[in-house]
């Protein structure tokens, strides 16, 4: 059974950095896509960034694009999500996914077949 174990989430002030880790377990995972998105208080989760594990393409979310950067080691069997120049927006729990396949959408919630169980991220003004 899959099973993806997020770390690396706290609070951190306006401006600064972070960088989540998300290690995947249970199969081995090439031509998988891992995303990681984010749910805010009271808002739908959102899509943030999504990578291909064979060939590494990666896609952002408009919002992060330039600040924040999706990787995955695998060796480690692990995804990345360094997160640069944060904004009190920013503040969500930061959730990682993982689907078999590349056709179809890579931002949508309803296409991933595993969940982590999230980190929370807070970012202060």
């Amino acid at each position: 059974q899959v099973q993806l174990v997020e770390s690396g989430g706290g609070l951190v002030q306006a401006g600064g950095s972070l960088r989540l880790s998300c290690t995947a377990s249970g199969r081995t995972f090439s031509s998988y896509v891992m995303a990681w998105f984010r749910q805010a208080p009271g808002k739908e989760r959102e899509f943030v960034a999504a990578i291909s594990w064979t060939g590494g393409s990666t896609v952002y979310a408009d919002s992060v694009k330039g600040r924040f950067t999706i990787s995955r080691d695998i060796a480690k069997n692990t995804v990345y999500l360094q997160m640069n120049s944060l904004k009190p927006e920013d503040t969500a729990v930061y959730y990682c996914a993982g689907r078999p396949g590349y056709s179809g959408s890579w931002n949508a919630p309803r296409t991933y077949d595993y969940w982590g169980q999230g980190t929370q991220v807070t970012v202060s003004s």
